[in-house]
């Protein structure tokens, strides 16, 4: 009964206090990409570090001021508000680390960029992948260095298949148990397989590269059988089931790095 009264006295009741902080909270967040909104504004896409990919309004996010923050690839701290907890919302956003001048200037980093936002949104939106947001974090890091951007971009599309829960088991052969001399992939089942095991039906099998799974350089031909394997599933488990096709950024990106090789 005194809880009643205290509420109704106009004390916020718990639940409601609750919901008021649901609807406001900072995180820090790679920009992923922007819409325009009526004459100033823009609406942001960024992959928060708790909160997901999410989308916000950005008052005069079409100044002078703001166009060169809200860059894809840059690092921002970002405050959402809100009246209703699944509304849009708005965004104040904090500049923390500008990639643009060093990605502006390399064809490979912009189809990287552009590739990894786009296997980013095939995530549910405000769904926290705190691990995807790291891994991101490190890649557009890299994305403009030929050596290091494309095995890890293959390594990238194995954690989105983990996160969707397609992830492919490499760690032991699915026939023998060891894991030593793992050669293939099942594209049945996504578990690896021993070279020996593998060999009566190799041409039904994946390669797996040896740096997927014992580490080291990857090489050239290491590299375009990891974004052959991660292509299979990829198709079969997201881009297909969605009625899509492999992306155009994602050809120029392995085009590209084979060239720069």
């Amino acid at each position: 009964m005194e809880e009643t009264k205290r509420y109704a006295s106009g004390a916020p009741h718990p639940s409601h206090s609750a919901t008021r902080r649901s609807m406001q909270w900072t995180d820090d967040a790679l920009v992923l990409g922007l819409r325009r909104h009526g004459e100033t504004g823009v609406i942001l896409e960024a992959m928060t570090e708790s909160h997901g990919r999410h989308l916000g309004l950005v008052h005069g996010g079409r100044s002078r001021r703001m166009q060169p923050v809200l860059q894809p690839g840059n690092r921002v701290r970002l405050t959402w508000r809100a009246r209703l907890d699944d509304g849009l919302g708005s965004y104040a956003v904090e500049p923390l680390e500008s990639q643009l001048s060093r990605l502006i200037g390399s064809s490979l980093a912009l189809y990287g960029m552009n590739h990894m936002a786009a296997l980013l949104r095939l995530l549910p939106e405000r769904d926290p992948h705190p691990a995807l947001y790291e891994a991101a974090g490190i890649l557009v890091e890299h994305l403009d260095d030929p050596a290091i951007a494309p095995p890890l971009m293959v390594r990238f599309e194995l954690a989105i298949l983990s996160e969707l829960g397609f992830g492919l088991d490499l760690t032991a052969c699915a026939a023998t148990g060891g894991n030593d001399a793992l050669a293939y992939v099942s594209p049945k089942s996504g578990r690896a397989v021993s070279a020996s095991a593998g060999e009566p039906y190799r041409d039904r099998l994946l390669a797996l590269p040896t740096f997927l799974h014992a580490g080291g350089s990857p090489g050239p031909d290491g590299v375009a059988q990891g974004f052959t394997l991660t292509g299979y599933f990829l198709d079969r488990h997201v881009w297909g089931p969605r009625g899509l096709g492999p992306p155009e950024e994602r050809a120029r990106f392995v085009a590209l790095g084979r060239e720069a090789e």
